[in-house]
């Protein structure tokens, strides 16, 4: 029952109905017991500033952040997580009890605990190959480097996006080309790539083999063309659900101090984007 002591989170966006987030989050409050819910807010591009503003005035439990406001948010808050420095972007919003914001970037812990969850893989010590430059790129490149990474290689279609998110692996960062995939232990998609109608593919499944793990981060299809002739060579390959649970569950316990009913989380995803 929602009442006057009701903790409100959202996430914010645009577009946002379609976002599997409120389906998450409410299923992990009411599994945990907790007097929480979570609803999706529209806001429009150029109004990052003000859905802060309105986190502070609003008292609101946390915010969620995502597309197109995952830079702009971060000039609005007060403290900065070490992943939110080094990305520039965050899609979690925590209000502390002293009235400040701290802006995190859960994406990249996300990841590495869906890569768990799906394959029992830990990237210490692997060869991690990223297709892709963008912001979900970015976050895994950084992720990985953190976790122990032997290389992280990024292949990109543009040189200088390319040269900036490899840079955030640091030594073991370096760009490279398609033939890299072959040489890769972990192979990542973090393009748009094979989402929705797309049929085409990121990369060509012909460079990956057996003994390897490919990652899709989209989820939605739950498998893409690049997924399907993976998983037909025998190779063993994942979508992006585990990578949205995982940083969702993040943020639930950031929020709420309480750690994530992981279960119910997955479950409710599953149902909803059946």
């Amino acid at each position: 029952m929602i009442s006057g002591h009701t903790n409100v989170a959202a996430v914010i966006g645009d577009p946002v109905r379609h976002s599997l987030s409120p389906a998450l989050h409410n299923a992990a409050f009411a599994a945990a017991g907790l007097d929480w819910v979570y609803v999706a807010f529209p806001v429009a591009a150029g109004d990052a500033a003000s859905a802060v503003a309105a986190l502070r005035t609003l008292r609101l439990g946390g915010l969620s952040v995502t597309m197109p406001h995952k830079a702009a948010v971060v000039a609005g808050v007060d403290e900065r997580s070490t992943a939110v420095e080094a990305l520039g972007a965050a899609n979690c919003l925590v209000p502390l009890p002293d009235g400040r914001v701290r802006a995190e970037n859960t994406d990249g812990e996300g990841f590495l605990s869906g890569l768990r969850a799906d394959a029992g893989l830990d990237v210490g010590g692997r060869h991690v190959a990223v297709l892709g430059a963008g912001g979900a790129a970015r976050a895994v490149v950084q992720a990985c480097a953190a976790a122990g990474a032997a290389g992280v290689t990024v292949v990109n279609r543009t040189a200088d996006r390319a040269v900036a998110a490899a840079g955030l692996a640091g030594a073991v960062g370096r760009v490279g080309e398609p033939s890299d995939v072959a040489t890769a232990d972990l192979v990542v998609n973090a393009t748009s790539v094979g989402m929705g109608a797309d049929r085409s593919m990121p990369c060509d499944p012909a460079l990956l083999h057996g003994g390897q793990v490919v990652v899709d981060l989209i989820y939605e299809p739950r498998e893409t063309p690049w997924l399907a002739a993976a998983r037909a060579a025998g190779i063993e390959a994942h979508n992006g659900l585990s990578m949205l649970i995982g940083q969702a569950a993040v943020a639930f316990r950031l929020w709420t101090g309480v750690e994530a009913p992981i279960e119910a989380m997955r479950e409710a995803a599953e149902n909803k984007s059946a």
